[in-house]
């Protein structure tokens, strides 16, 4: 039987760690993520398509309600509202979510098991409101499965979780800090000889356009890239395959991490030093240049490369509309799209770069683009905007 895949959203790790294990042992429901913020949700929403989230309200950089304020409108998903306080179940209510639960006022194991219960049960309805033929039971199996003694067990005390998991955390960091110092000592390859039309050089601030294109990984990578960006960088496209709705609410993250203006494209965006232009979902980018300068063109169509927006679609308007005075970066992605784009770029006499392996999520459309030349210079991520910066006067 087919079953219940569920998104938790809470800023506290141990909370997430804790109430996953309960749920879990429910043989209807699986936890196939864990958030701490709204725009990680974003990004798990849209990689496992979970049937229900659980959202806490009260978050970092986003709250619950105006996530969901955002979120709904353009990607239902029954949603569970969790808050300690009852204060603003009104408001979550209204905003779309289809029950409120208190959290429990103390973490032992016992009111926990009990919360984790009553959770189940609110799972199962949500489901149920969105898919009404489903036939699921009511009652969560783990209850039938444990004794009132079992549940007092199952899970250690909260001193205990928490040394664990920060000890678990502290292990994260770790490897993310080994595997930049060993991506550091990497030296970028040499890409196979292709022959290119114009002799690149170094760009003009005022004259330069910066197109980056991503899938996979590409969220997080493309932010590490922009943030380090100077408020006076030149115009800056972007192509990040995502559906309707979600090309906004990135863009408005971006636009607070970033000292550069983040904005959605809308069709005939005048371009200019400072702007960065995300791609929005389910329409091709396109760079345009007329008498008074560069503009993008964002208009509906069919699929290429097997995405639309696509990374190709924009490299290669890129190619032919600024040739010579343009840089293009592929990073982490599945597939290859993209790959013929910056290969015409570079081509045309483009300065291009592609993420490396070892720091990659997924090195598909940067390893693509490599294998038949697209990439002059093949980097670690952390050293992208640096490389991108150091080509310009």
């Amino acid at each position: 039987m087919k079953r219940i895949k569920l998104l938790v959203v809470d800023d506290s790790i141990l909370f997430r760690e804790v109430l996953a294990r309960y749920i879990n042992q429910d043989d209807m429901i699986e936890v196939v993520g864990k958030a701490g913020d709204a725009y990680s949700a974003r990004d798990m929403i849209l990689k496992y398509e979970p049937d229900v989230m659980t959202l806490d309200l009260e978050m970092p950089k986003m709250d619950g309600i105006d996530f969901l304020k955002k979120l709904l409108p353009q990607y239902y998903i029954s949603t569970i509202a969790v808050s300690g306080s009852e204060d603003r179940k009104a408001d979550c209510l209204s905003a779309g979510a289809v029950e409120f639960i208190a959290k429990p006022t103390t973490r032992t194991s016992s009111e926990m098991a009990v919360f984790a219960a009553d959770l189940c049960r609110a799972i199962r309805r949500a489901y149920k409101h969105a898919n009404p033929t489903a036939i699921i039971s009511s009652e969560p199996s783990f209850v039938a499965k444990h004794s009132a003694a079992e549940k007092n067990h199952s899970i250690s005390s909260n001193i205990s979780d928490t040394a664990h998991f920060a000890q678990k955390a502290k292990e994260q960091v770790s490897q993310t800090k080994n595997l930049l110092l060993s991506s550091a000592k990497t030296q970028p390859k040499e890409p196979p000889a292709v022959n290119i039309a114009v002799k690149h050089s170094k760009l003009s601030k005022n004259e330069a356009i910066i197109a980056l294109g991503a899938s996979t990984g590409g969220t997080e990578a493309l932010e590490q890239v922009i943030r380090f960006f100077p408020a006076d960088t030149p115009p800056v496209i972007v192509v990040q395959h995502m559906p309707a709705g979600f090309t906004k609410l990135y863009s408005e993250r971006l636009n607070h991490s970033c000292k550069m203006e983040v904005k959605e494209a809308e069709d005939g965006d005048r371009l200019r030093r400072g702007l960065v232009i995300i791609g929005a979902g389910e329409h091709h980018l396109r760079l345009c240049k007329d008498s008074r300068g560069y503009y993008v063109s964002s208009k509906p169509g069919e699929k290429v490369s097997g995405h639309c927006p696509s990374v190709d679609v924009m490299f290669t308007s890129v190619a032919e509309v600024a040739g010579p005075h343009a840089i293009g970066a592929i990073l982490t992605g599945m597939g290859r799209d993209g790959a013929d784009g910056l290969l015409k770029m570079r081509k045309a006499g483009a300065f291009t770069v592609g993420q490396d392996k070892e720091t990659c999520v997924v090195y598909g459309m940067p390893m693509e683009a490599y294998n038949i030349g697209a990439v002059e210079v093949q980097a670690p991520l952390y050293k992208i905007s640096e490389i991108i910066l150091n080509d310009l006067i």
